[in-house]
């Protein structure tokens, strides 16, 4: 039973993809050398032959994609339907095997304790209230000395993207962990097969620095690494998603390796 945040975002991707944002657009030209890539650009050490894989709020026939064409044994765990779907004709495009299981990803109580190697969070924990639900629940299902990498958005700058003022970008609501982010517009507009589309998108919030680490320290996930993304332009026009990834960064992604059984 999806509550309503849950349910409302589930609508909201089902809508996303059917329209084509470019999160569910399936990776159908994948090389072994760019599917690793695609799935750590940070270069960490890993080899995913032969592993158990739950990428986590992953869909849309991208990372499932890549970790099936290097060898794992991939499942995927997501609200959308339609998503998943994608994941599956990624899949039999590449003539991989897959699980896909439809369903929150604060609740993995369908998987027992110590079933994955690597947890492969996507950009999705901020459109949950509470993160360190999905940090414990996917540390509950990583095995001893297994992978987990997550991808959110920079907590500090969560939401100023739209707010340039001429001079520029207001740091204008409360840093509130847990609180939810208001955008002053809340559509997403992209382009898709040559036309322009606006979709409401999901519900966010942003989530502290401190809150995202003390889970993943109290979880007995040692992290190996912490990244800035976002490269941008300064010289692009001032208000643009380009001139304010030059200016800050918007997302940061991390790896941690599982040491439950360690001191």
């Amino acid at each position: 039973m999806l509550d309503d945040i849950a349910a409302f975002n589930k609508d909201r991707w089902e809508e996303l993809s059917r329209e084509g944002v470019q999160f569910g657009i399936p990776w159908l030209d994948l090389t072994p050398a760019e599917a690793l890539r695609r799935i750590d650009p940070e270069g960490v050490p890993m080899d995913a032959k032969g592993r158990d894989v739950l990428c986590l709020a992953a869909s849309g026939g991208q990372q499932s994609a890549a970790f099936g064409l290097l060898g794992a044994r991939v499942t995927v765990r997501d609200l959308s339907e339609t998503q998943l779907e994608k994941d599956r004709l990624a899949a039999a495009h590449y003539r991989l095997e897959l699980r896909t299981v439809q369903g929150d990803m604060r609740d993995l109580s369908c998987f027992a304790p110590d079933s994955f190697d690597v947890v492969w969070l996507a950009h999705g924990i901020n459109f949950v209230p509470d993160a360190r639900a999905v940090i414990g629940e996917s540390a509950r299902v990583l095995r001893h000395g297994g992978l987990f990498r997550m991808e959110c958005t920079n907590p500090f700058v969560h939401g100023i993207w739209d707010s340039w003022n001429g001079d520029g970008y207001l740091l204008k609501s409360p840093y509130v962990d847990g609180g939810e982010v208001a955008y002053a517009d809340p559509y997403w507009t992209f382009s898709a097969g040559g036309t322009d589309r606006r979709v409401q998108g999901p519900r966010e919030f942003r989530h502290s620095f401190s809150t995202i680490m003390n889970a993943v320290i109290g979880n007995r996930l040692r992290v190996l690494g912490l990244w800035e993304k976002g490269i941008g332009d300064a010289s692009a026009p001032p208000g643009s998603w380009r001139h304010f990834e030059a200016h800050a960064p918007p997302w940061i992604s991390f790896w941690a390796r599982s040491e439950k059984q360690g001191a």
